[in-house]
């Protein structure tokens, strides 16, 4: 369903964190649109990236998926569950990045640098991006989320 084209984000928290784990990814042959922070002292709040990186998804057709990245990875997942068909799911050990592809169908992961090292990061990532979600008993689940969406987005 997804292919190797995703995006990337950052608060001012997490830059070293998302260059280190930008440039692995792209090693691992991922095509990655980096959409901010580029540099310390950037204003821009981490509502302001996942806001941005939630319309880029949306404007995609939800072809791509994405990374966003603040010190703990709550507010990230915070701001970019605020948008329709985004689904973002924190992730901090493998069990939750496996789920959140294969019982959650997210379409955003989001990480916490003041949590997690970057190693771990690296781990997580590929372990949900080399994960597919295939229909089956999560996926009334899935559609129970799309329907709640729908209520509140009106």
């Amino acid at each position: 369903m997804y292919g190797n084209e995703l995006y990337i984000g950052c608060d001012d928290a997490a830059l070293s964190f998302k260059e280190e784990l930008k440039a692995f990814l792209k090693a691992k042959g991922y095509d990655v649109e980096d959409v901010g922070i580029h540099a310390l002292g950037d204003p821009r709040t981490y509502p302001e990236i996942a806001a941005k990186m939630a319309t880029l998804i949306a404007a995609d057709g939800y072809a791509r998926r994405g990374i966003l990245i603040c010190g703990t990875g709550i507010g990230m997942a915070m701001a970019a569950n605020k948008f329709p068909g985004i689904r973002a799911a924190q992730v901090h050990d493998s069990f939750s990045a496996e789920r959140a592809a294969l019982s959650n169908d997210a379409n955003v992961i989001t990480m916490g640098a003041r949590v997690i090292g970057v190693e771990l990061g690296k781990k997580l990532a590929l372990e949900w991006l080399q994960r597919e979600f295939k229909p089956g008993p999560s996926s009334v689940k899935i559609e129970a989320i799309k329907n709640i969406e729908q209520s509140n987005f009106k």
